[in-house]
């Protein structure tokens, strides 16, 4: 049933023209060099160490490896992190 329903709005969205990301609410990642990310749609940040990060999502966990992160901005549905980023990983639904 859902999806058939993303299906739905896949289709709603292509043919009004409308951004994909805020109509399914699926994570747009934004990378900027390898030293800035922003996620917007996200659902809250699950792990935060020195050498890695993991945001969930509508589609899963999102993982980001690299050193020396930092949040530069977390408010509502954005977030932004500086640092040395090496990857970034989509783990998908456990």
């Amino acid at each position: 049933m859902e999806s058939r329903l993303n299906k739905t709005k896949e289709t709603i969205a292509q043919k009004l023209d409308l951004p994909r990301d805020v109509i399914l609410n699926v994570p747009k990642i934004a990378i900027t060099g390898d030293n800035e990310i922003t996620i917007e749609n996200h659902k809250g940040v699950v792990l935060f160490e020195e050498k890695e990060i993991k945001i969930n999502s509508n589609v899963g966990l999102i993982t980001i490896y690299g050193n020396g992160f930092e949040i530069l901005f977390m408010g509502g549905n954005t977030l932004t992190l500086s640092g040395k980023f090496k990857s970034v990983v989509y783990e998908g639904h456990e």
